[in-house]
This record gives C-alpha cells, sequence and structure tokens, in this order.
C-alpha cells in the first residue's frame, strides 16, 4: 500500500493533505487539457443544440379520436397553405380587405357547425374602425380598416371579464407573410375549435381578434382597443406575432406588474421557452421590431403575454417567407402551447379582478425547454441580495480555512485574494473588450456581418477572443509569478473565489438599478456557492485538486443554461443584424452577446486550464484558432448573404417628385430611386454587380429640403433619412394613379385677440399616404384637425410634423385643415411648405419598365422590398 499524504492537527479535526501544505500536488499532464475543453464543446452538441431545436411530433387528423383535445397540426397546416396561396396580403388590396375576410368567415362558421350549441355561444363581427394615435414621431391615423373577432362563452358563464387573443394576417408588400403572421391565425383558428367542442366549459368569454392591419403599423389592434365594443372587458391578452418562420415561439414580454399570468404559463406552457433577459432587451428598444402588445398596453391598458415566432428571422419581411419554411411539428409546438394558455387563462380566479392581482414584475426563465421557473422581482431582490452577501462570507471562511491549514497568516492570503480580485476584474474586461475590439476591426475593414450566413464564424472571431480573455491574466500570473507560501491548489481556488466575489457585487448592484436580468449572475453564485460548500463539508476543499471535480460538476447546469440561453440570442439577433441600420455597428452586437455567453457559461470553468500543465500552449491553441478563423471570414465563405436563404434587405423606393413654388409653378420635377439601406455594408456589396452610377447620400439635399426631399415612409424611415441614399434615373416615374391634394378654401379669421388664418385641404391617393407640414420662420400652427397632442408637446415633437394615413376598406378622401398665426399678420407670404406622398406598396401596382430593369440588374442575394411613390412639395 501507498503512503498516506494527510495527517492532522493536534488542535483540529482536520485531516489535510500535505501536498497542500507544501505545495507539492502535481498539476495533470498538458493533453487532458484540449480534451478538457473540448468536453465543454461536446456538452453543447450533445445536450444543448439538440433541445434548443427540439419540437413535438404534429398530430395528424386521423390520430384526433386517440388525442382528444389536442392541438392537431395537420388541420392547422391545411388552412395555412391555402392561405399562403393567396399570395402577399397588404391593407387595402382586394385579396386583404374581401378575400381574406371572406375565408375567416368560412372557417368560423365551420367551428360554429361543429361547436357544442348547447354549451357554447360564438359571435363574430366584422370591425371597419377610424382613428389616429401618436405613434413615435408621428401621427398615425387609418379608416376602414378590417378586424374579425370573434367571441366565444360559455352559456354558464356570467363573467364580463373578457380574455383576448390576438394576430395579424396582413403582411408587409412582397411577403405572403406565412411566417408573419398567418402562422398564428391558423394556430388560433385551432384553439378556437378545439375550446368550442370542448366537453370543460370556461369560465371567461374569450375573444379571438383577427388583426387586418399590423403591418401598417398597428392600426388593427389600435382600432379594436380604443373602439370595439368588447374591447373593455378584454382584462388579459395572449399576444402572438412573429419575426422569423417556423421553430419555438418565445415568451418575451409579460404582465407588465402581473405576475400571476407568469403562474399560468408555468402550469399550463407544455414547451416553455422564454427569457426576463429578453424582456428588457426588447423594452429597451434594441431590437427593431415591435408588436400590437405595446398598444394593447398603452391604449388598454390590458396586461398579457407576448409571444413570437424567432427561428428563421432570415426570411422575415420577404418573399422567401412561404409555407415551406414552416413545418407541422413547430404549428404543434405553438399550438400545444397556445391552447394550454387560453384554456388556463380562461379558467382564472384572477380574471374576475386582474387589478387586486397587479403585484410588481416577475423574472421568468425557460431551462432548456424542460421547465419554467418564475418569482416576483420582490423575491428576486432578497434571492439576490442574500446570495450574493452569503457568497461573500463563504469566500472568507474559506480563505481563513487556507490560512489555517497552509499555517500561514490570513494575511498572505488576503493580499492573495487583491491580487486575483484585480485579475479578476481584468479578466472580465479583457473577455469583454476582446470581442468588441474584433468588432471595431472588422467595421473598420468593412467586413461586418462574415457570420450572417455561416454563424459558426463567431465561434472563432468572438467566443475565442472572449475566452483567450478570461483566462489570460490568470494564466500568466501564475505562470510567471508562482508563489511559495500559497500552493498552486490553493491560488486556483481564490482565482474562483475572486470570480465569484466580483459577480456578487455585480449583482447587488444591477438589482439596486432594478434590473432583473441580474438572474443571470444569481445563478452563477447559487452553483459556484453550492460547490464551495460541498467541498468545505467533504474537506475536498484541502486535498489537493478534487476540490476542481465538484466545482466542475456543479458547473454543468449553469453551463448548459447560459450556452442554450445565449445561443437562442444569436439566433434571434444574427438575423436582425441584416435591417439593424446604417448607424449601428451589428458586430458590437453580436460580439456583445458572445461576450456575455462565454463569461457567464466559463467564468469558473475556463481558469481550470490551469490544472493542466503546459497552459500558455493552450492559450496560444485558442489564439491560433482565432487567426484560422479570421482568415476563413474574410475569404468568400465571410460574405454574408446567399440567395433565397440568407438575403441582403433592399429597401428602395421609385420615386416621382415634384416641387412647387408659391405662385404654383412647377420648380422642379424629377425621379430617382430613395435607398433606405438596411445593414451596414451598405451599397458596397452591390458596387461590383451593378451600375450605380450617381448613387449619393443627401447631405446637400438634407440643407435645404424639408425631410431631405424625400417621401420617408414611416417613423423609422424618417428617423434615418439623414443617412438615406438617392440615385437619379432619367425616366420619369410612371405611376399606378395619381395622389391628389386640393386646396379648399383659405379664410383669415380675425378674433378679439389675435388673426389667423385657416386652410382647408382634401387629399386623395393609395392606401398610405404621408403628409409632412413646415411652419416657416415666424408662424405657428395653433390648431389642426389632427390629434393635437402632437402640437401641445413641442419639447416631444418638433418640425416638420408627420401625419402619416392608411386605410382599408375605405378609399374617402381625407379632409383636414390648418389654423396659423403669423408674427406681422401678414398672410400674403409663404407660410408653410407641405408635402404629400402617397405610397403604391401592392404587389398589384405594375412596376414602369424602367424600374423592372433596374430590379433585373440585381444580384440575386438582394431582395428588394420597393414600391413606387409620388411626392409633391408646396409652399402656401
Amino acid at each position: 500500500m501507498g503512503a498516506d499524504n494527510t495527517t492532522e492537527y493536534p488542535d483540529s479535526d482536520t485531516r489535510i493533505d500535505l501536498r497542500v501544505k507544501d505545495g507539492t500536488a502535481k498539476q495533470l499532464p498538458w493533453y487532458y487539457g484540449p480534451v478538457y475543453l473540448l468536453f465543454w464543446v461536446g456538452l453543447f452538441f450533445a445536450v444543448v443544440y439538440p433541445l434548443f431545436n427540439y419540437l413535438p411530433t404534429g398530430v395528424k387528423v386521423e390520430e384526433e379520436s386517440a388525442k382528444a383535445g389536442t392541438f392537431v397540426a395537420q388541420r392547422a397546416e391545411s388552412i395555412l397553405l391555402k392561405i399562403d396561396l393567396m399570395g402577399p396580403k397588404i391593407a387595402g388590396d382586394y385579396v386583404t380587405e374581401v378575400l381574406m375576410v371572406q375565408f375567416l368567415l368560412e372557417e368560423i362558421e365551420k367551428v360554429r357547425r361543429e361547436m357544442r350549441q348547447d354549451l357554447y355561444d360564438l359571435e363574430v363581427d366584422v370591425q371597419r374602425a377610424e382613428g389616429a394615435f401618436l405613434h413615435w414621431q408621428m401621427i398615425n391615423m387609418y379608416q376602414g380598416i378590417q378586424n374579425v373577432v370573434v367571441k366565444l362563452s360559455a352559456k354558464s358563464s356570467n363573467s364580463t371579464s373578457y380574455l383576448l387573443v390576438n394576430s395579424h394576417y396582413d403582411s408587409k408588400p412582397s411577403s405572403v407573410g406565412t411566417g408573419d403572421a398567418e402562422f398564428m391565425v391558423v394556430a388560433m383558428l385551432e384553439v378556437l375549435r378545439l375550446m368550442a367542442i370542448s366537453d370543460d366549459p370556461f369560465l371567461h368569454p374569450i375573444v379571438f381578434l383577427f388583426n387586418g392591419a399590423e403591418e401598417q403599423p398597428f392600426h388593427g389592434s389600435h382600432g379594436f382597443i380604443s373602439q370595439h365594443k368588447w374591447a373593455a372587458n378584454c382584462k388579459a391578452l395572449i399576444n402572438l406575432d412573429s419575426a422569423g418562420c417556423g421553430g419555438r415561439e418565445i415568451l418575451f414580454q409579460g404582465g407588465p406588474n402581473h405576475p400571476w399570468l407568469m403562474k399560468h404559463y408555468k402550469q399550463s406552457a407544455k414547451h416553455p421557452f422564454a427569457t426576463t433577459m429578453a424582456e428588457e432587451i426588447f423594452q429597451a428598444d434594441l431590437i427593431p421590431s415591435d408588436t400590437d402588445f405595446r398598444i394593447f398596453h398603452n391604449f388598454g391598458p390590458v396586461p398579457g403575454l407576448d409571444m413570437a415566432g424567432c427561428y428563421n428571422g432570415f426570411v422575415y419581411h420577404t418573399k422567401f417567407d412561404r409555407f415551406s419554411c414552416v413545418s407541422r411539428d413547430a404549428l404543434q409546438n405553438t399550438g400545444d402551447n397556445v391552447l394550454a394558455l387560453v384554456q388556463s387563462i380562461s379558467n382564472a380566479e384572477e380574471m374576475y379582478d386582474t387589478e387586486a392581482h397587479s403585484e410588481g414584475h416577475s423574472v421568468f426563465f425557460d431551462y432548456l425547454g424542460l421547465f419554467f421557473v418564475y418569482y416576483k422581482e420582490s423575491t428576486g431582490v432578497a434571492l439576490n441580495i442574500c446570495f450574493s452577501l452569503g457568497a461573500i462570507v463563504l469566500v472568507c471562511l474559506s480563505l481563513w480555512r487556507m490560512a489555517r491549514v497552509s499555517q500561514q497568516t490570513i494575511g498572505t492570503y488576503a493580499r492573495a485574494f487583491g491580487m486575483m480580485f484585480l485579475l479578476a476584474i481584468l479578466g472580465f474586461l479583457l473577455a469583454l473588450g476582446f470581442p468588441l475590439l474584433m468588432s471595431v476591426f472588422y467595421d473598420a475593414g468593412d467586413r461586418t456581418m462574415t457570420y450572417f450566413t455561416n454563424s459558426w464564424l463567431v465561434i472563432g472571431i468572438f467566443i475565442c477572443p472572449s475566452l483567450l480573455g478570461l483566462i489570460l491574466p490568470l494564466t500568466l500570473y501564475l505562470s510567471l509569478r508562482p508563489s511559495v507560501k500559497i500552493p498552486h491548489t490553493y491560488h486556483l481556488q481564490i482565482a474562483g473565489h475572486a470570480y465569484c466575489v466580483f459577480l456578487a457585487i455585480i449583482c447587488i448592484l444591477l438589482t439596486v438599478a432594478g434590473i432583473r436580468t441580474a438572474y443571470l449572475f444569481l445563478i452563477c453564485i447559487f452553483f459556484y456557492v453550492c460547490a464551495l460548500i460541498i467541498n468545505l463539508l467533504s474537506r475536498l476543499h484541502d486535498r489537493g485538486y478534487l476540490w476542481a471535480l465538484v466545482l466542475g460538476v456543479c458547473q454543468i447546469l449553469p453551463y448548459l443554461y447560459f450556452t442554450y440561453l445565449f445561443h437562442g440570442f444569436l439566433v434571434i439577433t444574427i438575423p436582425m443584424t441584416s435591417r439593424k441600420g446604417m448607424e449601428t455597428n451589428p458586430d458590437m452586437l453580436i460580439s456583445l452577446l458572445c461576450a456575455l455567453g462565454t463569461i457567464l457559461s466559463m467564468i469558473f470553468v475556463a481558469p481550470l486550464i490551469n490544472l493542466f500543465r503546459r497552459p500558455k500552449s493552450m492559450l496560444a491553441g485558442l489564439a491560433l484558432a482565432m487567426f484560422v478563423f479570421c482568415m476563413i471570414s474574410v475569404s468568400e465563405v465571410g460574405f454574408p448573404y446567399r440567395p433565397k436563404t440568407n438575403v441582403m434587405r433592399l429597401h428602395f423606393l421609385e420615386v416621382h417628385r415634384k416641387f412647387y413654388a408659391y405662385d404654383g409653378s412647377l420648380s422642379l420635377e424629377d425621379s430617382g430611386y430613395y435607398f433606405d439601406l438596411q445593414d451596414r455594408r451598405l451599397e458596397e456589396p452591390l458596387r461590383d454587380k451593378m451600375n450605380l452610377t450617381g448613387f449619393t447620400r443627401l447631405d446637400e439635399e438634407c440643407k435645404k429640403e424639408m425631410k431631405c426631399g424625400m417621401p420617408c415612409f414611416n417613423h423609422r424611415w424618417c428617423a434615418a433619412v439623414a443617412d438615406a441614399h438617392w440615385m437619379p434615373r432619367t425616366e420619369l416615374v410612371e405611376l399606378p394613379s395619381p395622389t391628389v391634394l386640393e386646396l379648399l378654401n383659405k379664410t383669415v379669421l380675425v378674433g378679439q385677440f389675435d388673426t389667423r388664418v385657416r386652410y382647408d385641404f382634401k387629399v386623395s391617393g393609395p392606401p398610405r399616404m404621408s403628409l409632412f407640414v413646415l411652419p416657416l420662420d415666424g408662424v405657428k400652427i395653433l390648431r389642426w384637425s389632427f390629434l393635437m397632442g402632437m402640437l401641445d408637446n413641442p419639447v416631444t415633437y418638433k418640425p416638420p410634423y408627420h401625419i402619416f394615413f392608411g386605410y382599408g376598406s375605405d378609399d374617402s378622401p381625407v379632409e383636414f385643415y390648418f389654423e396659423l398665426r403669423k408674427d406681422d399678420g401678414n398672410f400674403e407670404v409663404p407660410l408653410f411648405e407641405l408635402a404629400v406622398a402617397g405610397h403604391y406598396m401592392s404587389h398589384l401596382n405594375k412596376r414602369d419598365a424602367a424600374s423592372q430593369r433596374f430590379m433585373d440588374e440585381l444580384p440575386d442575394f438582394a431582395h428588394p422590398m420597393e414600391w413606387p411613390t409620388s411626392y409633391e412639395r408646396y409652399i402656401f
């Protein structure tokens, strides 16, 4: 038998490893180091990747009798195919306003015929609404938009609290909208059918809102919540939307301030997928999307759950968003969840008085799709503070034990901890800084978005640099400055303690700041504390490197969660980089997500490479991997775009402009292409593929013309108009029909205290039009026929003012007026500029020959979202 390398101190029952005391515990052979790192990589692909992509098997119609009450994906799929074949559904088009409405009514009648007539009542209403609301920096007006609204209620119910389930069936130009959001519409139809044939009546009526104008934007939801007869009774919401096509749907907003909704999600959702972090990112406007949830909250307010498809965002709002990208299994996943939620919330006691259950925000997340965790924000504050402080206390206890066992002073270990704490901060900063620096370098070399098609490139260009930064300071310190007084095994433990205390401080600061995403740091701290407690109680703490085995095992669960979470964020956000805009470097966001994911998943795992000999060789290996990936990324492999699957979004308008002088004479008439470029690469990918003669920024136009003389479409286009580009063409754009502005009357109004002038106008044109109004020097608009909120808040809303107008089934001309005052009272001079833009977005509007030739020249990886537009500027 071998010699026992332990002894017992007479004043303690502590049995310690002599190799700890004299520092002779040996590191493991170097060749186990790469195996150790590959183990964690393999764990991701063996566990996380399959669970992230797991979908339940879609139920077929013939299986329905054996699976009573189950969502039948095949039936929903057959309806989806019919809707897909109708083509694009743009508000104001015949397909949207007539055919789609008729189709929905027919499907609802099928439900009525199958419904349990003895148990339920079904009411149907086709709403036609008009209204207006302030949306970002514009007045958003609409008329004749249509919603198909269904109320299903149990005959035995006397509840006046309704559950609202909403999704939209309209689409963007050129897109059929199968994923966004007809996928959700057919899920709603199948849920409606199942609720109507159920043998178990529910407590609260359910309103299914099939929204006909979400992409306008948000006309349908505003028309319902502000005007419909059932709106006031809607006490809870399930909002269904999509930023992709197929796959799982994510719960990314909840409440707000209604944690009972999370309780029902936890109890009912069969396939949970949710995180508080997504909610806080979305509500910080870091994602270039929005949903009807905002409208229901702002104008209700109706608390609810906001869920959206998020896979394959590359086809979002493109012509490739078709039936072929939606799987039956994905329909089953969403249908199972929505059906279970509707069943649960429609029977919720909280629905009788939702305000009584308004108890603050929630912290929520799923674990690998296996189960769902939620707790109130107040509980989260207590957990974060208690575990963070408890971790600091345990670290102090561990340091005291180390000093006692190694017979060194506590001051020696305090100094060592101080050094390790500084190294931990440095490692954290380098782990963040290296990937961000890489994103800056790629941007400087016009090589952003190299990962857009081959997302695995982020491993080498962002994740490896982050991992290198995380372990570099500690590894160099232990290699170049060995301590005689403190054994290597204790040094490694102290490094982990330093990271733990650092994370605890971050957790406390985020908690104080009210950021619920602090739960991520709580998870890190919790599992490290668990390992530390086990090591202290089992005395593995002082037995060579055995403590590292416990730590590694305890890190498996948080590693799986963090890699799952941040893989999900990359799946969602990488497609969004193609529509993030020109001003922001999209690589900054992707590198930051990679860095945070690497830090949180590897912060206690990565430093353990110092268990092995030659740890600097592993650093060199990471650096070599970075170099190889960088070389690949600047080759053709790193070109972002691919035809059909990963397209370049090219948004442009074929504009016919007319500028009229004060005397009514035409001062300029021209045409060209107005580009609202969607990503950081601007036009560079197109330059070698087509003729871009005359392509230029609008800097000079912006200095002299209102809104740069461009018909910016909505608030996002107008916010970026200063960075827009223009390419002139010789032939005038042929418009499908005229947009007509008529001056009906000019009246001087003499009052007791002031004199003002009133202009009355009428405008008619396509289903989407914009007015831009700029009072000239010394002129103030006192009143107009639009919402007064814009004029009443000059701090928030500044001229030129933007009024957007959209219609659905009612194309009646719009009459409006302005009342103005001028400082000198002279109304026979120019007072204001007024421009009207007509947007002919429908795919049914034929493009002229020149426009078609231009689009034919586009490379196959470029996907145009375009339409003819008129722009006429007047001076009155």
